[in-house]
């Protein structure tokens, strides 16, 4: 989702959601991003499950040191050792080994997933061993650039819907389906404002705070 793009929806839910349109006159667009399609990003996904950005990313700044080139077939050359000792753990170490062993023999087409739709291509993504419908969707939205995607599961997106819509807490991912439904088919833009709302309001929270 390119900036454009972005602005485009959020004016587009705006017209359907007044809560948004308030919240979106105040915060204006949120930053792009983008994470490429491929192997890598899948990687990256495994070696950050449960760890700071920070440490995550030393971590695979090690693990890509291991390799002449960053491929499933490479990583498969890499002894499980050198990974555990780069900072994988054991069960990261299998999740990760599992992808490449997938990829390389055919079983998962980490390209084809564009031509697939967003329930397929999630589904695919799942029966990967380490993979839930979490980083599915987290890989629909930014790697695929898929427009109607909203991981209900993720903690920051749920509490920024709670503070859009004013809730007293946090709704169920149920609920913050139901919540959303008309955003369609912008959910993806939506869900990237909410996460930048919660984190801006954190933010704010943690200055007041400290004042």
């Amino acid at each position: 989702m390119d900036k454009q793009t972005i602005e485009q929806g959020l004016q587009a839910i705006s017209l359907v959601d007044a809560e948004m349109a308030a919240a979106f006159n105040q915060l204006g667009s949120p930053p792009v991003r983008v994470n490429p399609p491929g192997f890598e990003t899948f990687l990256s996904t495994i070696i950050s499950q449960q760890l700071s950005t920070k440490v995550a990313a030393v971590i695979k700044a090690r693990v890509l040191e291991l390799m002449p080139s960053v491929s499933a077939a490479a990583l498969l050359a890499v002894a499980d050792q050198d990974l555990r000792d780069a900072g994988l753990s054991w069960r990261k170490v299998e999740y990760a080994k599992g992808l490449a062993e997938a990829i390389v023999s055919g079983d998962f087409d980490v390209h084809g997933l564009a031509e697939l739709t967003d329930d397929e291509a999630i589904e695919t993504i799942t029966q990967l061993r380490g993979f839930g419908c979490w980083s599915a969707e987290i890989y629909l939205m930014f790697s695929l650039q898929r427009l109607d995607v909203f991981p209900a599961d993720d903690l920051g997106i749920l509490l920024g819907l709670a503070q859009l819509k004013g809730l007293t807490e946090k709704p169920t991912p149920k609920q913050a389906r139901e919540l959303v439904k008309h955003w369609t088919p912008w959910r993806s833009v939506g869900a990237l404002f909410l996460w930048s709302l919660y984190s801006h309001n954190n933010q704010l929270k943690k200055t007041s705070e400290s004042a």
